[in-house]
């Protein structure tokens, strides 16, 4: 990974040692050879191992080979669950000294922060999760907290940055041994603040299991991530995302999101303190396409009547983007007001700055910050704008993928940008989410006049196959085309847009501002959405 900085070196810890954290969380474990085999850090990529490494043998696709691999490149020891291909694991690697579990998943991440020597203790964790707007709260939030003087460590769907490494990210939460190292990275660059998403997967298959946050957010709830190797139900992927108010001190909560009943009973069960969020959407500013609640009273809760503790209202859009109030609820009850203007286009995104607002100040920080943060935030890819030279011709590039997600952005361009052609570039990703080959064409064809299906990480499934189930969801007499090559079905939009009379908006989704393709195992490098746009657009 592309390093900015220097990790301090880590301190060695025995085998004995991890065993007994094991021990200590009732995970059965047996080890074999050298109880005082010391380690040093800890990798679930054989390709990554460094010398002195647990190596962690995990997966359905795991092979022994990779263990050998692992060995070669230094692995001194490994952790693996105790079951039949275990013989095949200790003939590649006879001698290696390992750990042996019944749950591979629980145990590494109890084995983590004590390779890592306990990172968090050090740190103000915040943690944010919802099927929508978790990256752009993690960015605003960040913004905020640069503008304050605090530089913070962000992980997430975009990027991660831990003031040691800075890359492209590929899972939006990193399983255990990942996200501990870039704790424990955090801390050696001198950094006291991690700002994290943390997805239904890290929640569901323990990938943040013993990590507290000192505040967890809650966003939204909406359907995604419905597949057989996801979440089989809705209902599960739910109560997935309920579990992170089970290892947090403050909740915050936003009040407009559906089931809110639900996530206020998990949040006040879990949470030593919860703190609510209301938008109040007027005529000049509509909800958009939430599915929730907006739009209820800023002075009525949900069940217990009691006022939203962070209020956004009076929204209209200027120059500078979407001007608002934020009314902090005092201990009498009383809102004191301050006006704030967020730099990223879409009236959704005041729910996002105001949940940012409220962690902000959560951690002490001034509307001043907040205010400066606000108005100067970029997030990569989201939202992006460009225009051709006459203006005839726009390109939207967001990483809108879900349903919740394109039901806002849809609605708000609409809304926002009345009388022209509306062209929308966007596929499914391969082997899970099965669910939006389904739901994203049909909310993509109540607004677009031209829907392109194309590639959108693929993994192991074929390209072609994917966008012929989008094709098959298309609503009757909405227009489509099949282009699999991603950087052709970009040009085509928008080289077919410029030769058109009228107007258009040509909406390049899902993939934002990223340079990597997941086909099969690997993440070749590509053009980035945003920068093919900006090459048609303004080269």
């Amino acid at each position: 990974m592309p390093k900015t900085g220097a990790a301090a070196p880590l301190a060695p810890v025995a085998l004995f040692d991890l065993a007994q954290a094991l021990a200590a969380e009732d995970i059965a474990v047996r080890a074999i050879a050298d109880p005082l085999v010391a380690v040093c850090g800890m990798s679930v990529d054989s390709r990554a191992v460094e010398p002195g490494n647990l190596f962690v043998c995990k997966g359905r696709a795991f092979k022994p080979p990779y263990l050998a691999d692992a060995v070669a490149r230094g692995a001194c020891a490994y952790l693996v669950e105790d079951d039949e291909g275990l013989r095949d694991l200790i003939a590649v690697a006879p001698g290696v000294p390992h750990l042996s579990v019944q749950n591979v998943r629980r145990a590494m991440a109890a084995v983590a922060p004590v390779i890592y020597h306990h990172p968090d203790r050090a740190l103000t964790v915040v943690g944010i999760t919802g099927t929508k707007g978790k990256s752009t709260v993690a960015y605003m939030l960040h913004a905020i907290l640069a503008a304050a003087g605090v530089e913070a460590s962000v992980l997430g769907s975009i990027e991660a940055d831990d003031g040691v490494e800075h890359f492209e990210s590929h899972n939006t939460t990193p399983e255990a041994p990942e996200l501990w190292r870039h704790l424990r990275n955090t801390v050696d660059a001198g950094r006291r603040t991690m700002v994290m998403e943390v997805s239904s997967q890290g929640l569901k298959y323990d990938r943040v299991r013993g990590l507290s946050f000192d505040i967890a957010c809650f966003l939204n709830i909406g359907r995604d991530h419905i597949s057989a190797l996801e979440h089989p139900s809705f209902e599960d992927y739910f109560a997935s995302k309920l579990r992170i108010f089970g290892q947090c001190e403050t909740a915050v909560v936003n009040l407009d999101s559906d089931r809110v009943d639900e996530i206020l009973a998990a949040a006040e069960d879990g949470a030593a303190r919860v703190v609510t969020l209301h938008t109040v959407h007027d005529a000049a500013a509509p909800a958009e396409g939430s599915g929730g609640a907006a739009g209820r009273s800023a002075e009525v809760s949900v069940e217990d009547a009691r006022p939203a503790d962070f209020v956004a209202e009076d929204l209209h859009a200027s120059e500078e983007g979407i001007a608002f109030t934020v009314g902090e609820r005092a201990s009498d009850g009383t809102l004191a007001r301050h006006a704030l203007t967020v730099g990223v286009p879409g009236f959704f995104n005041v729910d996002n700055a105001l949940a940012a607002c409220a962690i902000a100040r959560l951690m002490g920080v001034g509307y001043d910050a907040i205010a400066r943060g606000l108005s100067q935030v970029r997030i990569p890819g989201r939202m992006e704008l460009l225009g051709s030279a006459d203006g005839r011709v726009l390109a939207l590039v967001d990483y809108a993928h879900n349903e919740l997600s394109f039901k806002m952005l849809f609605s708000s361009v609409k809304r926002q940008y009345p009388g022209r052609r509306v062209v929308a570039v966007f596929g499914a990703p391969g082997d899970k989410a099965q669910e939006r080959r389904r739901v994203l064409p049909q909310v993509a064809g109540a607004y677009a006049d031209l829907i392109i299906y194309t590639e959108e990480d693929p993994a192991h499934e074929r390209v072609e196959d994917i966008c012929a189930e989008l094709a098959a969801h298309t609503p009757e007499g909405v227009a489509y085309r099949v282009m699999p090559d991603r950087e052709e079905a970009v040009a085509y939009a928008l080289t077919q847009a410029l030769a058109e009379a009228q107007p258009s908006i040509v909406l390049l989704l899902a993939k934002g501002d990223e340079t990597r393709q997941h086909r099969g195992d690997e993440y070749p490098e590509v053009k980035s959405d945003l920068s093919l746009a900006r090459e048609l657009l303004q080269g």
